[in-house]
């Protein structure tokens, strides 16, 4: 039995919205990727490597704070150029096109300019590196986005927030019962781990295999997923609603709602679908994102949402 680094994504306990922001993601890679934010501790990098391995089989590929442009985009092989040769050298966005995830840790403390060029490349699916004599053609790559940031550290400027399809604000959990239910279950990951034939693995494994089936098939029926006139136009009344500037937000809805109506096996999107995805799509393109108040939904959004919805 190949043993996971990580929990099993089946094991996971809590973050449920995360948990569904990633599976949507997937699903509708159109929407842009998924950033996570949440002080430390919530399980945010757990949660996001155990989805990896679950679809991938492997771990993301993880982009390092202190990386440089040629690490990310690619250049030439610095044991090469010191043997007098000239050697191409693949950066990470290329590594992650091929394994399919990137996943930006701490994407707040990144420089700008790196997170700007990673953004671009994730939405266009297009890599042109012209840098130190390369000047090659534009190479087609595609992979899942997954940033995560502690707001307490720093945040990120409006224009790069609005380029992430999905937000979603986490914390840590409260309920007495939901925490030694997470106490108990690393410890036992912890101590299963050890043993060369353990059936609590193998059913998590199986969990995640049978997950995988589910969202690779979603994946695939989300492209005929029908989006009604009136769906369309209750996510623009949405955006509209919260005051979003821009267009992104009533896209990313649209394309998240064809993704849970996919999960849930319908043929078209419905107002309950927006209803879902609509708090991922506008928590952080709101005007208030834009004057560095704290990214999160409230109960007061909540009920807001749901008059729109209903109205």
């Amino acid at each position: 039995m190949r043993v996971s680094p990580i929990l099993p994504y089946g094991y996971v306990v809590g973050q449920e919205r995360l948990r569904r922001a990633l599976e949507i993601a997937f699903v509708a890679p159109g929407v842009g990727g998924v950033l996570v934010s949440g002080e430390r501790g919530t399980a945010k990098s757990t949660t996001v490597r155990a989805f990896a391995w679950m679809v991938y089989g492997e771990l993301p590929v993880t982009l390092p704070i202190n990386a440089t442009d040629d690490r990310v985009l690619g250049g030439w092989s610095i044991e090469a150029l010191m043997r007098g040769r000239t050697e191409p050298q693949a950066g990470l966005l290329e590594r992650a096109g091929e394994k399919g995830m990137l996943y930006v840790d701490e994407v707040n403390l990144l420089d700008d300019h790196l997170v700007n060029v990673i953004l671009d490349v994730a939405s266009t699916g297009l890599l042109v590196v012209q840098r130190e004599h390369i000047d090659e053609p534009g190479r087609t790559v595609s992979f899942t986005l997954v940033g995560t940031m502690n707001p307490e550290e720093g945040g990120l400027r409006p224009q790069l927030l609005d380029r992430f399809g999905l937000l979603v604000p986490v914390e840590a959990e409260m309920d007495v019962a939901r925490r030694r239910e997470i106490l108990l279950t690393v410890l036992r990951y912890d101590e299963e781990r050890e043993r060369a034939d353990s059936e609590w693995l193998r059913r998590g494994f199986r969990l995640d295999a049978e997950r995988r089936g589910e969202l690779v098939a979603a994946r695939e029926a989300a492209r005929k997923v029908e989006l009604p006139g009136d769906v369309a136009e209750l996510c623009a009344r949405v955006s509209s609603g919260f005051g979003v500037a821009g267009h992104r937000s009533e896209i990313v809805m649209a394309l998240g709602a064809r993704a849970c109506a996919a999960l849930a096996g319908r043929p078209a999107a419905t107002a309950v679908d927006v209803r879902e995805v609509a708090p991922y799509a506008v928590v952080h393109r709101r005007p208030e994102a834009a004057y560095g108040e704290a990214i999160v939904w409230t109960p007061k959004d909540q009920e807001r949402l749901d008059r729109i919805v209903e109205g």
